[in-house]
């Protein structure tokens, strides 16, 4: 009878996480993901080196981005991606220290709900939360979130806001040679600049 307490309090946070998490997943199919956590983090990391905060970010439909760039990040991140149940497990098995494994879908997961910082806990959950928009959305809409959210640069989330701020034009008019650079960078948006390429 002594653990009953502590047992009832377990299985109410369990819960409570589930409940809420699936919430929130159903929630982000249809409305647009205007923050994230990295959004917040980078802004507050700015800070304490006394920047002033930089964040450029624009959320625009999947019609409103040029089909090059979907092109572009499936070819350069995730070749499986249209195939895959957001995990590929060909990529993990031949996964390297240079180039990881992360789908879209994983990239997705852990942009929208999670921490950048890489540890066996925040792998646990995006494994969760990965699994849960495969199971609630569509691909079409994890490619919209994905391109929308991804940071580009310093302060710079999003297809809309990279194509603003990099080559002075919008998402929807990104040429291919554009969206090429766009995806290049990707692994490490914040040492590579799309704009002015090496």
């Amino acid at each position: 009878m002594k653990f009953s307490n502590p047992l009832r309090i377990i299985r109410n946070l369990l819960l409570f996480f589930f409940v809420s998490t699936t919430v929130m997943v159903v929630v982000y199919r249809f409305v647009p993901v205007y923050v994230t956590p990295l959004m917040v983090i980078r802004s507050v990391q700015q800070v304490f080196k006394g920047e002033s905060p930089a964040w450029h970010h624009e959320w625009v439909p999947f019609d409103r981005i040029s089909p090059h760039l979907p092109m572009a990040v499936i070819a350069s991140e995730d070749n499986r991606f249209a195939t895959h149940n957001g995990f590929d497990f060909i990529e993990i098995q031949k996964a390297k220290r240079k180039r990881g494994a992360s789908t879209i879908s994983q990239q997705t997961a852990k942009n929208v709900f999670l921490w950048p910082q890489s540890s066996w806990l925040r792998k646990g959950f995006e494994v969760y939360f990965t699994w849960m928009i495969e199971l609630f959305w569509s691909k079409e809409r994890i490619m919209t979130v994905y391109l929308n959210s991804i940071e580009m640069g310093k302060g710079i989330y999003g297809a809309q806001a990279a194509a603003r701020y990099k080559f002075h034009t919008t998402a929807a008019k990104l040429s291919a040679g554009q969206s090429a650079l766009h995806a290049a960078p990707l692994p490490n948006p914040l040492r590579f600049d799309s704009a002015h390429p090496s």
